[in-house]
């Protein structure tokens, strides 16, 4: 077995499929004995609209989920006001997705795992990982059940509670970002439009809000709750009725179905490593964030996409094995920032708009990072690639697929390796005049006015 993934949440399936195209032999592990059931995770935002478009899910991401809609604000009853939770913004042909779309985590992660099916790949479940063991040639995982499996490499995906993270003794530095307790359900409701999203503000000093959300795509609306410190949360049908009556127009028995609920207390903290010598660490069991801003499931699934075409490189194209060691260089200053972003938003000093769509995103500091230009145009090495149209050829559809791309703007274009595609074309607004070596995960790695050091970078990367 070449890979190990511990966890089928969305970090776990996202990085299988990309593992499964490339031709890499893995196995996601999930201890439980399905998928997750519930909708913690809503929110798509557009650079993870990119990355599955990559992974062959978009059409079924959009399909399955809408629009947030706007937010009514409640007071007694009446409705007293609205409020938009995103800045707007107008998509554009090198940004085509530019809002958060909403899906149900439940749901995401069943097109996830119907794709890595479709790609040969597959979940084992009922599988608890309780120890593992490496050495210089691999790491096998021992299960509660007594099996042991050997891997060349184990990716733990396992969330904020990681039994792999312990397993290795990395630790965990974070802080509480509001001690007050918090309720998330997947309920049926009548008597609510779902049209909106419903804001009862609290009513008094010592109550907490409570927010009821439609969930595209479904009939369920997802209920959120804050509750004063110290408090114990019900998450029983009978406590989800009183909160909802006690805070809300509308009577108990207009809940009529609790289909999930869980509580949490809203905490942002960052692994200290993401790599213990063949076992990587992502998603939650790197990062765990306040849900607002929803970054957390978007982080998670950039950091699969990110370790993907690695791994794919080192264990399939013969690539040094070094190339694995900017993942967590990237990675962890990426989460890092994207920490500090959901606890700004979460204590309502960021509005949600542009940092939130993580469309700016990038790794100009990375030392897989290589700009050669003297004067760099508008686009620099370590940049998101963006969308255009390329003498007729649309830039997404060619950098979809688990290979590198070679844009040639306006210079000529050289002799590139065959794992390369080549798209030349006139100078672009976007990009400037150039060559660009796109990366698999979508970013430019190396840019030069000349094929000058090109060569000697795609060697490196194992091209």
């Amino acid at each position: 077995m070449d890979v190990l993934i511990v966890g089928a949440g969305p970090t776990g399936l996202a990085l299988g499929i990309d593992l499964a195209r490339r031709g890499v032999d893995a196995l996601v592990l999930e201890r439980a004995d399905a998928l997750f059931p519930g909708s913690r995770g809503k929110g798509v935002q557009p650079r993870t609209m990119e990355v599955f478009d990559d992974l062959g899910v978009l059409d079924a991401i959009l399909a399955a989920g809408g629009d947030y809609p706007v937010q009514v604000i409640w007071q007694d009853g009446e409705r007293v006001g609205e409020h938009h939770m995103f800045d707007p913004a107008e998509a554009s042909e090198d940004s085509p997705y530019t809002a958060p779309w909403m899906v149900p985590q439940w749901r995401t992660q069943e097109i996830l795992h119907k794709r890595l099916t479709e790609l040969g790949g597959r979940v084992a479940f009922g599988r608890d990982v309780v120890s593992l063991a490496q050495d210089e040639e691999g790491v096998t995982l021992r299960l509660a059940s007594g099996e042991a499996l050997r891997a060349r490499y184990v990716v733990a995906a396992d969330g904020g509670r990681s039994a792999v993270r312990r397993a290795l003794g990395i630790g965990m530095t974070g802080e509480t970002v509001d001690p007050s307790p918090m309720l998330v359900a997947d309920v049926r409701i009548s008597g609510l439009d779902r049209g909106n999203w419903h804001v009862f503000p609290p009513r008094g000093e010592g109550d907490g809000f409570l927010a009821i959300c439609p969930l595209a795509g479904t009939e369920d609306f997802q209920v959120v709750a804050q509750f004063p410190e110290g408090t114990d949360v019900d998450c029983s049908l009978d406590g989800i009725r009183k909160v909802v009556a006690a805070r809300s127009h509308l009577a108990p028995e207009d809940v009529t179905e609790v289909r999930w609920a869980s509580d949490f207390r809203p905490r942002a903290a960052l692994a200290d490593r993401f790599r213990s010598g063949r076992v990587f660490l992502a998603g939650d069991a790197a990062h765990v964030h306040s849900p607002a801003g929803g970054q957390g499931l978007n982080t998670s699934v950039q950091d699969a996409y990110n370790l993907g075409w690695k791994l794919g490189a080192v264990l399939r194209d013969g690539a040094d094995p070094a190339l694995l060691d900017s993942y967590e260089e990237e990675r962890r200053a990426v989460a890092a920032q994207m920490l500090g972003l959901s606890t700004r938003v979460h204590r309502g000093e960021v509005r949600r708009g542009e940092a939130t769509r993580q469309l700016g995103l990038g790794y100009r500091e990375s030392s897989l990072t290589t700009e050669t230009r003297t004067t760099p145009g508008p686009l620099r090495a370590g940049d998101r690639a963006p969308d255009a149209t390329v003498d007729g050829v649309r830039l997404f559809d060619a950098f979809r697929g688990p290979h590198w791309t070679l844009l040639a703007l306006g210079v000529e274009a050289p002799d590139v390796v065959t794992a390369v595609r080549l798209v030349q074309g006139p100078p672009y607004e976007a990009y400037g005049t150039g060559l660009f070596l796109i990366r698999p995960d979508g970013y430019v790695g190396w840019a030069g006015e000349t094929s000058r050091g090109l060569a000697e970078y795609t060697r490196r990367v194992g091209l």
